[in-house]
């Protein structure tokens, strides 16, 4: 097969081998120069309230993208290791780079796992390095744009989270003083009535003590905000489908995860069994993990976590089998500001949207690990027109906040 980065262009008296690095870099800084290669993959660990897995790509042409994997030990290494298989290649074929390293990290199990989440977060930062080489935002590499800001939902936590007035007094203030009109709170929280937790099964006591956080927090906000409610997989699925029922008389957004993520026959039996809207996904990987979720109408909405099961290509791919089923997504993200970004860029390219997480509203420093300022205001985060991503990472405060022991990356 011949290489295409060498072919010479008739109309011109030199090929684009020919143009000095700092020629191309110009060139690829105006969207023209497209022979670009990669020279190195870098990660930092940052100590958020999740660990932050940030990496960057960077490039022969001075331009650098920032991705971000999900969180969990192990997968900075799994990144570097598959670093000596993107050198020398060029960033912009992102397709075709993408399935290089789940063919490369076959042995280490590439259709799940951390290795998918390492690929994702390279994913990220290759669609943010081909934003800056095209001169184009990352939303315009995955299809262009529905919205020009995406709706935010914010995972709610409450000083006391087994009291339902607690979890009410939060959904208030979150709702009146942040600005949000959409949230979520946990139900997988100790209600003092259990006798084995272990069993998953939950007795009649138990089942009020859920009732009774999601009868307050509706009361309290009204129609003011949409309120989620998050099960961490801890039910078996006759207490799944029982917590269900005795919540379709309220207006529940969704229940989300109310049985573990691996039998899709349970999971489709649970959500088929009610009215309340049932969400899963993120514990799925890439678009054939999701397949029988959204085929089988295993999950009214589903909730693919970008940085997690495979990047910004493969989320618009499982949005696109959803919409095929009618079928919203609404993402879930524990992300630092670069892979929030980059999940509301995909939000905003796909049809069927419903929102994007946020995590992080009690930590005060999220969103000083990027230059740029207002990032999530009244509950939205607007798209940025900037190439790539359109953030900028602030190295100072990545520095200051990286996990002991890391080191920071090298500057573009």
């Amino acid at each position: 097969m011949p290489d295409y980065r060498q072919l010479r262009d008739p109309n011109a008296e030199y090929t684009m081998r020919d143009l000095s690095a700092e020629t191309m870099g110009v060139r690829a800084k105006r969207g023209g120069g497209r022979d670009v290669e990669i020279t190195d993959v870098q990660t930092t660990l940052v100590d958020g309230n999740y660990p932050w897995i940030l990496v960057r790509v960077y490039t022969d042409a001075g331009l650098v993208g920032t991705g971000e994997s999900y969180w969990g030990g192990g997968d900075a290494e799994i990144i570097e290791r598959m670093a000596p298989f993107l050198v020398g290649e060029n960033p912009l074929d992102i397709d075709r780079l993408y399935e290089h390293l789940v063919q490369k990290m076959s042995g280490e199990g590439s259709i799940s796992g951390k290795v998918v989440s390492g690929i994702s977060g390279i994913e990220i930062a290759l669609h943010d390095v081909a934003g800056k080489i095209l001169d184009v935002p990352a939303y315009q590499l995955v299809g262009g744009k529905y919205r020009d800001e995406v709706r935010i939902y914010c995972d709610c936590h409450a000083g006391d989270e087994s009291e339902p007035e607690s979890n009410a007094r939060e959904a208030k203030r979150v709702v009146e003083d942040l600005g949000y009109d959409a949230l979520k709170f946990d139900l997988d929280v100790p209600s003092g009535h259990e006798k084995d937790r272990a069993n998953r099964h939950l007795r009649g006591p138990e089942v009020q003590h859920k009732v009774d956080i999601v009868e307050a927090v509706c009361e309290e906000v009204g129609d003011r905000a949409d309120v989620a409610f998050d099960c961490h997989w801890s039910f078996s699925a006759g207490s799944a489908k029982r917590l269900a029922r005795e919540l379709e008389e309220y207006d529940v957004w969704w229940l989300e995860d109310p049985v573990p993520p691996e039998n899709h026959d349970v999971q489709r039996e649970v959500t088929q069994s009610t009215v309340t809207p049932i969400v899963a996904g993120e514990n799925v990987y890439r678009k054939h993990g999701q397949r029988r979720l959204l085929e089988e109408q295993a999950v009214d909405i589903v909730a693919p976590d970008l940085p997690r099961v495979g990047g910004m290509r493969e989320t618009r791919k499982i949005a696109d089998v959803a919409d095929t089923y009618y079928i919203p997504v609404a993402m879930h993200n524990v992300a630092s500001p670069i892979g929030t970004m980059a999940s509301a860029h995909v939000a905003a390219a796909i049809p069927n949207s419903l929102a994007v997480e946020y995590h992080s509203y009690q930590l005060g420093w999220w969103a000083d690990l990027v230059e740029e300022s207002g990032l999530i205001e009244d509950g939205r985060m607007a798209v940025p027109e900037e190439p790539g991503l359109g953030l900028t990472l602030d190295l100072d405060a990545v520095a200051e906040h990286m996990v002991e022991g890391e080191s920071l990356f090298d500057e573009a």
